[in-house]
């Protein structure tokens, strides 16, 4: 229901663009999110729509990677520039079903997940 694309291998400084595509059940303008994870380490938050709809980044990607949507398409976008070694991971897109079926929660609880899309970094 949730399914990421647009991953690949780059080299160091280098950018590239993820998409994630939803339907209209799982699409929503609030706790809607993009993560990572690398190898040996957690999941961790890329950016992400808080339950306002404001939108938060991670300090390590701040100023480097944009998130952008396309409501009517039901699509997410992350574009990545300026990547660096530390930015390889499989990157995911999830999202919350109480928002995504148009209900409202006090908190996030980002329990609908795609598969991933590989992004690694070469120095």
């Amino acid at each position: 229901q949730l399914e990421e694309s647009g991953g690949g291998s780059v080299e160091s400084g280098g950018s590239l663009k993820l998409t994630c595509t939803a339907t209209r059940y799982t699409y929503s303008k609030f706790c809607m999110g993009w993560f990572r994870q690398a190898p040996g380490k957690e999941r961790e938050v890329v950016a992400r729509f808080e339950t306002d709809g404001v939108l938060t980044y991670a300090d390590s990607v701040k100023g480097r990677f944009t998130v952008s949507r396309d409501n009517a398409n039901n699509r997410m976008y992350l574009q990545m520039d300026n990547l660096e070694p530390g930015d390889s991971a499989l990157y995911f897109c999830a999202t919350d079903s109480v928002f995504a079926g148009g209900t409202w929660s006090s908190r996030c609880h980002f329990d609908i997940w795609g598969q991933g899309t590989q992004v690694t970094v070469s120095s």
